[in-house]
């Protein structure tokens, strides 16, 4: 019978364990890819459907409970406005898209708290359905227990904090990371509490963006605690 004694089998041993297993602290080392997050073309006319009333009615459906001034209207515009523009009155939250025929169409907003909100004239460079979203790098440092958990982005969806719909603000090719866009907290409207965007329902901006045109230009004026915004418009 074949002798195995202590020199062979310690050789033996150190052949069979000479590559060290992982450790925990080494396992935990292992770095999972980053998922790119999406939006799943498939989901949006059903997420369209979940997010706009019964029997719409953009004068009238107000599940959201706002005031009634917040609701669609059309307007009177004053003469020399341009056509495919929007106008953001930030003093009573109204954003403005001039038509053709000398009116506008207006819908209730929320503007940004205190000094995130950015009045300038942009460029609407892009429109997104069912939009993406990832934290800028401010607002994670501003609010880190609020934005951190999604740096890497966030699906698109009903709860995604741009809603159903986005539009893009540019200063020349910069993007500004300002957006007007739907939000899943419509009883937000009317009040100043957003990140620097321009929060629109999400059934009002649905059809906003169904009409806006990109190279469209998006004036926001300055809000309460600055220059009061120009007069520009009157209800019919």
């Amino acid at each position: 019978m074949y002798q195995l004694n202590r020199r062979h089998f310690l050789t033996s041993t150190a052949a069979l364990f000479a590559a060290p297993l992982p450790t925990l602290a080494q396992e935990q080392d292992v770095v999972e890819p980053k998922r790119t997050p999406i939006s799943d073309r498939s989901m949006w006319a059903r997420w369209d459907a979940r997010v706009t009333p019964s029997n719409y009615d953009p004068a009238t459906s107000n599940p959201w409970g706002l005031h009634s001034r917040f609701l669609p209207q059309r307007v009177a515009a004053n003469s020399g406005l341009v056509p495919g523009d929007i106008h953001v009155d930030a003093v009573a939250r109204y954003l403005y898209h001039i038509q053709s025929d000398g009116t506008a169409m207006r819908y209730g907003v929320a503007i940004a708290r205190g000094d995130l909100y950015e009045p300038g004239i942009y460029n609407i460079k892009r429109k997104a359905r069912w939009p993406i979203w990832t934290p800028t790098a401010s607002m994670i440092e501003r609010e880190p227990d609020v934005y951190g958990p999604f740096a890497d982005g966030m699906d698109g969806g009903p709860t995604n904090p741009l809603g159903s719909r986005a539009l893009y603000l540019y200063e020349g090719n910069r993007d500004t990371y300002l957006r007007i866009h739907g939000t899943p907290q419509p009883r937000s409207i009317g009040s100043r509490a957003s990140s620097g965007c321009v929060r629109m329902v999400m059934a009002h901006i649905i059809d906003l963006h169904a009409e806006v045109r990109t190279g469209s230009t998006a004036f926001l004026y300055p809000p309460e605690n600055a220059v009061t915004a120009p007069s520009e418009f009157d209800l019919t």
